[in-house]
């Protein structure tokens, strides 16, 4: 796993042993930034169940202004932490260690352009996000949600005040990209 692009690109990051966390891949990862273009820059990027730090990492390196990065995991919040001081960017990130639902109950006043969402597969964790994402309002006017699920996962309930304004398929994986409505 390595970094793709921007300042510290070719860099590898730390994986995290075991199987309980699966990192985006390279070929993902790369995909969901062409779609992103220019968002990055100068972005607030929120990285709930940030596993390695891998997405965060990359928008950091792409120019994005600040990542908050949520992970409940100890293994995999010291392998974010070992991540960050690998490729000099620990003042530009903000780690906690603690479940998303607590983040988002615990900070409901934070505000991000980015929100990635790559939570354990079949699970139903991103509709339950994004349901607790519509309390508040955690994301800019323009700003985006990027969420991983399980190819043959949906998003069947109302998710008002936002849209699906793409999917993508690699593999097992699906990309999901939501905006709000009015945008």
């Amino acid at each position: 796993m390595r970094i793709i692009a921007g300042e510290m690109r070719g860099r590898q990051l730390k994986a995290v042993e075991g199987m309980q966390t699966r990192p985006t891949s390279d070929k993902v990862k790369g995909a969901i930034f062409n779609v992103l273009g220019n968002k990055v820059l100068d972005a607030r990027v929120l990285d709930l169940f940030a596993g390695t730090g891998n997405l965060a990492i990359e928008a950091l390196s792409r120019g994005c202004r600040e990542a908050v990065m949520v992970e409940k995991s100890l293994a995999a919040h010291q392998v974010i932490r070992e991540n960050l001081e690998r490729v000099g960017v620990t003042h530009k990130a903000k780690l906690l260690l603690m479940d998303a639902f607590k983040y988002l109950n615990r900070h409901p006043h934070e505000v991000f352009d980015l929100i990635f969402l790559d939570p354990p597969y079949r699970q139903e964790l991103v509709l339950k996000i994004i349901l607790s994402l519509k309390e508040y309002s955690f994301l800019t006017p323009t700003g985006v949600i990027i969420a991983e699920t399980a190819k043959d996962e949906t998003l069947n309930e109302d998710i008002y005040p936002y849209e699906i304004r793409k999917t993508s398929e690699y593999g097992d994986t699906k990309v999901w990209y939501l905006q709000k409505t009015d945008v």
